[in-house]
């Protein structure tokens, strides 16, 4: 096996222990019932496999690929949700109606464990991955998100295990990744995160957003339509990086990671993208594509297979023919190589020698490398020999695994002590304030070109140019011929989802339509990342289950559709597992581009007022993690969000609002602070006005689910008509001192936003 030419494989005779040997030497990844599937199958067949046929089969079987997992899971959540006539697709990418004859895409996914072995790279080819996915259903793409989370960085070097990297490290070679793919593509990354936790230090989770463009008559169909039709191979050549790399990332990370492991990391090369997502929209828009995969996880054979196979037929490939960057490739690589800037075509014969021509007037290599045929079989051949012949459905289709399922323990009921907290509230606002997670990231924001394509109307900082601070989403106008806008953010709340599953996914979903809500956007659709440790994990299983049915209530009550996403199992390893964090990349749309609202206070006098019901729950929050504290959720309610959130874009539409900022991490000290900081004014507030009695817990809670509005002095009555009967309290007004909270007329705390803010910038 792994000669230059076809080998087999001897496994008919194999004990289970000759099985167990060959499994772990080829790190297939096959788990023991998967072995004597394997063995049985090809003893019906009268012959043995060859090694092209197992490397196939192990891609296809990973826990990346086929969702063995979290297929049931998925289907019983999501797939009760109503389903809404504004979806269009649900392929590679999500597809939603935008307006009359236009549509736009969106996907989020993850590439952790190539970035922990590989930061740039890794975090390079998942931007060029997640672009694809959106080309593949006809999107070109106009905005990039990049969640991401890593160890503290300045966590000692004693503490970081052997065999991995410092997370300071990890950072920069993932931001240098994400901003240098991503400007020379020429797509804006518009919205992200970065989240630091211990839990991250042995692995980082690099999630990677896209959002994109498309006439709807250019939708795309991730499937074969007709036997006959070629199958035509477009963009980068075929090398030797990406080899394993979905079986890599369906095991946990190791010490010997990195040295046995380098070789699954992909190579990007933005420059040949750019060219290849021109010509891909020229052939789809001259009609002449009848189905396309992108070339990801598992390669040649991942795509080729999922191609047609969901249209019902097989496929004879000629690995021969597949263009190399280097000789030497052996057939086996050759198939499964996850090389990247990889498309797969299906076209009609009549029209091959135009499509053929469009990719060579943009200079991107092109092939023809064999077509669909009738039936449910896959024939591939190498130098005029057979390589493979299996049975589509057998390799694409592995049967779930149904994994045992614990429960999560009961979150705690009631907070052990509502009483006052022990600092003050001068102390809380600064430790809130410069807290890592809280601090400026407009070092690495400024890295991003966020303004390419001259789309971006709300851009990822808020504010004057000499003081931008932090904003809840950004907005972009697709088509200069209209004003709708589409507004883009992400959101996750890890460690609210490890005190309560459950509870915790529904605060995510809260928090992300409330950071569309805040910028005058209608939250319309989201596409998930579930990040999660080791499926062999009961305690693992019955997280993931509790996640996506409180994602799946949340995103009902709101109204929202889940048309795509993605599942990221195994994370962890040397003993450390990290919280359940599924993430969200969430799309509103904004009627008029014109009426979006950002976060900075804008006028001196101007009222503000708080929307939604305060909880004292600080579980999950900034402040009890930062101790060390679990305590109980704020209670969660989308249905109550929706209903003012409408109230809301209702007053946006009427000049009534100016700014509004969303309550999430560090509480209303840190959202306060950012609209301060934004407008370089202050503020004249009473905690009073939240319903607690303690000004110190007033200041850091961050529950339930709030926005902070300044409202136009000349718009206060109809804002109060319009909220009238719904959580909207007067908190005070914006000043042209200082950030003053007090309590009746008792101060408690001052902010002196011109130093603080010097503070908070330099990070």
């Amino acid at each position: 096996m792994w000669a230059d030419g076809v080998g087999t494989v001897p496994i008919r005779s194999a004990s289970a222990a000759a099985l167990r040997a060959v499994n772990e030497r080829y790190r297939f990844g096959f788990h023991e019932g998967e072995l004597a599937r394997l063995r049985a199958y090809y003893r019906r067949e009268g012959r043995e496999p060859t090694d092209v046929e197992l490397a196939g089969l192990a891609q296809s079987w990973s826990e990346h690929c086929s969702y063995k997992s979290s297929r049931p899971i998925l289907r019983a959540h999501f797939g009760a949700l109503p389903k809404l006539p504004r979806v269009l697709g649900t392929g590679d990418a999500g597809v939603m109606a935008f307006e009359p004859g236009w549509a736009y895409a969106l996907r989020i996914e993850s590439h952790n464990h190539p970035s922990a072995v590989e930061p740039y790279g890794g975090a390079a080819t998942g931007i060029g991955g997640i672009l694809r996915d959106v080309l593949a259903v006809g999107g070109q793409p106009v905005a990039l998100a990049d969640p991401l989370f890593f160890g503290p960085p300045e966590t000692p070097p004693g503490e970081i295990p052997a065999g991995v990297k410092s997370p300071r490290y990890l950072r920069g070679g993932v931001v240098a990744g994400v901003r240098d793919y991503g400007n020379r593509v020429g797509v804006p990354t518009v919205s992200g995160g970065i989240y630091y936790d211990p839990a991250y230090v042995v692995n980082p989770l690099v999630n990677v957003g896209c959002v994109g463009l498309l006439p709807r008559g250019r939708l795309q169909r991730n499937r074969a339509r007709a036997a006959g039709d070629r199958l035509v191979l477009t963009g980068g050549r075929t090398g030797r990086d990406g080899l394993g790399g979905v079986a890599f990332a369906s095991q946990e990370l190791t010490s010997r990671s990195e040295e046995e492991s380098r070789g699954a990391v992909q190579l990007g090369n933005p420059i040949l993208k750019e060219p290849l997502i021109h010509a891909c929209l020229d052939a789809y828009d001259r009609g002449l594509v009848r189905g396309v995969k992108d070339l990801g996880g598992g390669g040649l054979a991942s795509a080729s297979g999922e191609l047609v196979h969901a249209g019902g037929f097989g496929s004879e490939i000629d690995l021969d023919r597949v263009p190399r960057r280097e000789a030497g490739l052996a057939p086996w690589e050759i198939w499964i190589s996850e090389s990247q800037e990889r498309m797969l075509l299906a076209v009609r014969p009549a029209d091959l020698d135009r499509v053929l021509g469009i990719f060579g007037k943009h200079d991107v290599p092109a092939v023809d490398i064999g077509r669909v045929v009738a039936g449910d079989r896959e024939r591939l051949s190498f130098a005029g020999r057979p390589a493979a012949d299996l049975s589509l459905p057998f390799r694409i289709d592995p049967p779930p695994v149904r994994r045992p399922r614990r429960a999560p323990p009961r979150p705690p009921r009631s907070p052990p002590d509502r009483g006052p907290l022990p600092e003050s509230p001068a102390a809380l606002l600064q430790e809130m304030l410069l807290a890592p997670d809280s601090v400026s990231r407009e070092p690495i924001l400024r890295m991003y070109d966020h303004e390419v394509q001259g789309r971006t109307v709300v851009k990822p900082l808020h504010g004057r140019v000499t003081s931008p601070s932090h904003g809840d989403a950004a907005v972009i106008r697709p088509r200069r011929e209209s004003p709708r806008g589409l507004a883009v953010t992400v959101a996750a709340q890890p460690w609210s989802c490890a005190i309560d599953p459950e509870g915790g996914a529904r605060a995510v979903v809260e928090e992300a339509a409330r950071n569309l809500y805040a910028v005058g956007a209608r939250p319309d659709a989201f596409s998930d990342c579930l990040n999660f440790g080791n499926p062999e994990d009961p305690v693992v299983m019955g997280q993931l289950d509790r996640v996506v049915r409180g994602l799946a209530a949340g995103a009902r009550a709101l109204g929202v559709a889940i048309p795509s996403g993605n599942v990221s199992l195994y994370n962890g390893g040397l003993g450390r597992g990290i919280p359940p964090t599924p993430v969200l990349l969430a799309v509103g749309i904004v009627p008029d581009v014109g009426r979006a609202v950002t976060s900075d206070l804008k006028e001196e006098g101007d009222p503000l007022y708080l929307l939604g019901a305060t909880s004292p729950n600080l579980g999950g929050s900034l402040y009890a993690r930062r101790r060390g504290a679990v305590g109980p959720l704020p209670p969660t309610d989308p249905a109550a969000l929706r209903r003012w959130g409408e109230r809301l874009l209702a007053a946006i539409r009427h000049d009534e609002v100016r700014a509004a900022h969303d309550i999430s991490d560090g509480g209303i000290a840190v959202t306060l602070g950012e609209m301060a900081f934004g407008g370089s004014v202050g503020f004249d507030v009473d905690l009073a006005a939240t319903g607690l009695a303690d000004p110190a817990r007033a200041l850091v809670a961050e529950g339930g689910s709030r926005i902070v509005v300044e409202v136009a002095r000349d718009g206060e009555a109809g804002f109060r008509r319009r909220f009238r009967g719904l959580p909207a309290v007067r908190l005070g007004t914006v000043g042209g001192g200082p950030g003053l909270f007090h309590v009746g007329t008792r101060p408690v705390a001052e902010l002196d936003v011109a130093a603080t803010y010097a503070r908070w910038r330099g990070g």
